[in-house]
C-alpha cells in the first residue's frame, strides 16, 4: 500500500524514463494490467553460449547462467565476511585443530556431538553455509574434514552402511537391537540430532517400540543404554 504516493515517480519520466506503460483501473477494472497484445508468456528456451559453463539454473522456465557470486556472513566476532566459506572453515578449524587428530580426538572424546557443533558455530563456522557449498547428506564430522582438511566425506547413509556391514548389533538383544537399527536410519535420514537429542525416544518409530523406561530396560538399565550409545557413536565415526 502506497500511502504518500511514492510509486507515482515511475511515471515520471524525470525519475526514471518513459514508463513502458501506465495503467489507471476503473473501480470495475482488475487493480493489474492486462498482458500487452504481443506478450509471449512461455517464449521457449534461451539460447546458452556454447562450451562449458557454471552449473544451469533455470528461473520461471528460462535457464541462466551464474557468472560470478559472492557470498558475504557474519564471522563469530560480528565481522562481515567476504571470502570463500570453504575458506574461512578451514582457516578457522585449523587455528584451534592443526592436525588432522587434532579434531578427531576431540570429536571422539566428546560425549555430545552436539557439543562441537553448537562451539564451532559460536566460532562463527557457518555450518549451514558449507552444507549448501559440500552438500547436505554429510555430518558436520565429515563436512569439517572435507574442507579443512582435504578428506573425502561421507554421506550419512555411507556411514550407517558401514556400522551395519560390522555385523555391531548382533551383541544386542532382539528388542534392544530394533532399537539400534531404528537409531541409525534416524541419523543416516536426520543426522546425529536424532540421537543425542532428549526426546529421541518419544518419536517415530521408537514409542512402536516401547515407553522410553522399556526401551532403557533392554538394555539392562539406564548405565547399560548409555554405554550402548557412546560406543554407537564410536562405530558410526570410525576413521577407518
Amino acid at each position: 500500500m502506497d500511502f504518500k504516493g511514492a510509486t507515482s515517480l515511475f511515471a515520471d519520466p524525470d525519475f526514471d524514463g518513459d514508463p513502458v506503460q501506465i495503467y489507471n483501473p476503473e473501480p470495475t477494472e482488475p487493480p493489474v494490467p492486462p498482458d500487452p497484445p504481443d506478450f509471449d508468456p512461455d517464449p521457449g528456451p534461451f539460447p546458452l553460449p556454447a562450451g562449458p559453463g557454471p552449473t544451469k539454473y533455470h528461473v520461471d522456465r528460462v535457464p541462466v547462467r551464474v557468472i560470478r557470486e559472492r557470498v558475504q556472513y557474519m564471522g563469530g566476532d560480528g565481522q562481515l565476511i567476504t571470502e570463500s566459506v570453504k575458506d574461512y572453515t578451514r582457516t578457522q578449524v585449523r587455528k584451534q585443530y592443526a592436525l588432522i587428530d587434532d579434531f578427531i580426538n576431540h570429536w571422539s572424546d566428546a560425549d555430545q556431538k552436539n557439543a562441537i557443533v553448537h562451539e564451532l558455530e559460536q566460532k562463527g563456522i557457518p555450518l549451514d553455509a558449507l552444507e549448501t557449498a559440500v552438500g547436505r547428506d554429510y555430518d558436520p564430522f565429515d563436512l569439517i574434514l572435507h574442507v579443512a582438511y582435504d578428506q573425502p566425506p561421507l554421506t550419512r547413509k555411507e556411514r550407517a552402511a558401514r556400522v551395519r556391514k560390522r555385523n555391531y548389533f548382533t551383541r544386542f538383544g532382539t528388542e534392544a537391537r530394533a532399537v539400534m537399527e531404528a537409531l541409525l536410519d534416524k541419523y543416516a535420514d536426520i543426522g546425529i540430532d536424532a540421537i543425542e537429542s532428549p526426546d529421541a525416544l518419544k518419536v517415530i518409530p521408537f514409542p512402536q517400540l516401547g515407553t522410553p523406561v522399556e526401551i532403557i530396560t533392554a538394555f539392562g538399565g539406564r548405565k547399560e543404554f548409555q554405554a550402548a550409545l557412546r560406543n554407537f557413536k564410536t562405530q558410526l565415526y570410525r576413521v577407518a
